[in-house]
């Protein structure tokens, strides 16, 4: 009898969906949310022919060297920075991961984080559970107003695009700067207007991070950027905590050379930036602009269909519906 690929599971997610990966494999899976080390990493991944990952789980050359079977990994996540892309290349092992199932979702997100930095939401919920509310004020908490201003996105992809729509229901100008320009009719779609990085800075009232993190995109938004944003916009981060230089905002803040920051995602997550946890007019999240139940089940029942395609088994054999980057191994 012909031996079942074998298939690791590095975290627990929804077991009715991941079940399906026994149909075709023998499967071992994480019982409880685990911070790998890279030996333990090694360890899982030197017996398997298959991997399904989150983005908790960093692999690169040193995790694989002992894997020879290793053909593929599945990452839960449209980001796959934790994954070390040339060196998986190098060793022929097929990377995937699960975009558009989590556009609506995150764009809805990234708009309600900007809403609420720009009201200070969280600053007004802390203000009223630390009983300082005692009397109605008329100038108590002001914050800057979404409808009718001017929304700067940076990073225009498909989650980029999402959160354009939703700003022409609040009336919003929306500016946009990319790795490249969108094609005319897509940009009249969004009723988007292509400017420069330094001018979509000087021109936003509010400012949200969509793009890709990447060595060129780390740190982006630092001193310099910061300072080319005015006293009364707002910066929001649902992309990757690495492209801004945490400390360079906070000092923006303290300042009073920026209005308010929302932020998702934090350069050492899930270590924070203790300066962060000071900032008043600072809202904070853990990493879930993608957390709703229906879109987490389908980014891990997307990961799942990647990973027993790319396995070479089921419908779509040998064709992973998102493959992020082929290899060849020897």
């Amino acid at each position: 009898m012909t031996e079942r690929p074998r298939v690791w599971v590095s975290q627990p997610l929804f077991d009715d969906i991941v079940a399906r990966l026994g149909e075709h494999f023998e499967v071992t899976a994480t019982p409880a949310v685990t911070r790998h080390a890279p030996a333990a990493m090694a360890a899982a991944l030197a017996a398997a022919d298959g991997a399904l990952v989150t983005l908790n789980d960093p692999i690169g050359a040193a995790e694989i060297a002992a894997a020879p079977r290793l053909r593929a990994i599945a990452n839960v996540g449209v980001g796959y920075n934790n994954l070390d892309l040339p060196a998986l290349s190098a060793a022929g092992i097929l990377v995937t991961n699960t975009p558009d199932v989590l556009t609506e979702t995150t764009a809805d997100f990234g708009f309600a984080l900007m809403m609420a930095t720009a009201r200070r939401i969280g600053e007004a919920e802390r203000w009223l559970r630390e009983g300082q509310w005692r009397q109605w004020s008329f100038d108590v908490l002001l914050g800057g107003d979404v409808h009718g201003a001017t929304l700067g996105i940076l990073g225009m992809g498909r989650i980029g695009r999402a959160i354009a729509r939703r700003a022409g229901g609040f009336g919003m100008r929306v500016l946009y700067h990319n790795r490249s320009r969108l094609d005319p009719q897509v940009e009249r779609e969004h009723a988007a207007e292509y400017v420069g990085f330094d001018e979509l800075l000087a021109r936003a009232d509010h400012l949200i991070l969509v793009l890709p993190y990447s060595p060129q995109s780390h740190r982006l938004i630092d001193a310099a950027a910061l300072a080319k944003l005015r006293p009364h916009a707002t910066l929001t981060n649902i992309a990757r905590g690495g492209i801004v230089d945490e400390d360079a905002l906070c000092d923006a803040l303290e300042q009073g050379r920026l209005a308010g920051a929302g932020l998702d995602v934090f350069e050492g997550e899930p270590a924070l930036n203790p300066r962060l946890l000071q900032q008043r007019r600072v809202v904070l999240t853990p990493h879930v602009a993608s957390g709703s139940l229906a879109t987490r089940r389908a980014m891990v029942a997307l990961a799942v269909d990647n990973l027993i395609a790319a396995l070479g088994r089921g419908p779509n054999a040998g064709r992973p519906p998102s493959l992020v980057k082929a290899g060849i191994r020897d």
